[in-house]
């Protein structure tokens, strides 16, 4: 009797693994998609720029303002340069979130503590952890435009 059984148990031992992987594979495109959205801010942020070497910390002055892209980056505008900060728990981030740094000194590092509160409420939502911050300017062609 266990034989007459076993194909049959196996067969739904098989349907429901491809049932999910497929459920598995379209989590991941989902996750693809939603990602894609905040990685083609950033690009259209940077069009026409050029990555420069990255840094441990921001420029001490000329910050003109950051702009927080949804689980995507961080962005720091310095005028001619903007720094990106892709920190590595990105899918964190929030742009209704505030970030709350605890600097070392005058300057912004990825060594700072930075966590994040609610811009609403003031309720702590939880931590980031920087990582480098690239530079962009813009390009050589784009300046002679």
């Amino acid at each position: 009797m266990k034989l007459i059984f076993a194909p049959a148990i196996l067969a739904v031992l098989f349907v429901g693994s491809n049932l999910l992987a497929q459920d598995s594979a379209s989590n991941r495109q989902i996750d693809t998609l939603e990602t894609s959205e905040g990685d083609a801010k950033l690009a259209k942020l940077l069009e026409g720029r050029v990555a420069g070497e990255a840094q441990s910390c921001l420029p001490a002055f000329g910050e003109r303002g950051m702009t927080i892209i949804d689980e995507t980056a961080l962005v720091f505008d310095f005028g001619s340069t903007i720094y990106v900060n892709v920190p590595d728990d990105a899918h964190d981030l929030n742009d209704r979130d505030l970030l709350v740094t605890r600097r070392i000194g005058s300057r912004m590092c990825s060594s700072d503590t930075v966590q994040t509160e609610d811009s609403f409420t003031r309720t702590y939502t939880g931590n980031i952890f920087l990582n480098d911050f690239v530079p962009y300017t813009r390009s050589a062609s784009e300046d002679g435009d």
